[in-house]
């Protein structure tokens, strides 16, 4: 029985187990994120586990072919809500299949500030804007000047 390190110290059964709180140096399988079961039973066909995901992107879709049609201010806005709809599902679903990439936290936090940069930003658009805010003329009129 050889003995390499302190991860693969054989148990009673000659099987390798943890002898050590410590990561080992190489990761061999990685952690299901937390919520990252499926969001139907198991007997459920592929797409009906995965609606959460599926739901999002359709929304994503719409808005991209919404862009391609020159409807760019409400493709770019779908998208953006989209993302924000990720994110709610992200909170409220305790499965939400492969919609979970990261911890609740981070997959909330990440669709949440995109969706939102996203959404502002279509409605920033020229020409016409839905949402004016004056300190950024302000501040693109001191970035780039004349003088």
């Amino acid at each position: 029985m050889v003995v390499r390190d302190a991860i693969s110290a054989p148990d009673v059964d000659g099987r390798p187990r943890r002898a050590t709180r410590r990561f080992p140096l190489f990761t061999r399988d990685t952690a299901r994120p937390e919520g990252g079961g499926r969001a139907a039973p198991r007997d459920a066909p592929a797409p009906a586990r995965q609606w959460p995901v599926l739901s999002v992107l359709a929304v994503v879709g719409l808005g991209l072919l919404l862009t391609a049609l020159d409807q760019f201010r409400y493709g770019t806005l779908f998208i953006g809500l989209a993302l924000l709809a990720g994110a709610v599902l992200r909170w409220l679903l305790p499965d939400v299949g492969m919609l979970a990439v990261r911890s609740r936290f981070t997959d909330i936090a990440t669709y949440g500030v995109l969706g939102t940069a996203i959404v502002l930003l279509a409605m920033m658009v020229q020409p016409d804007p839905w949402l004016e805010i004056p300190f950024l003329k302000d501040t693109l009129h001191f970035t780039v000047s004349s003088s």
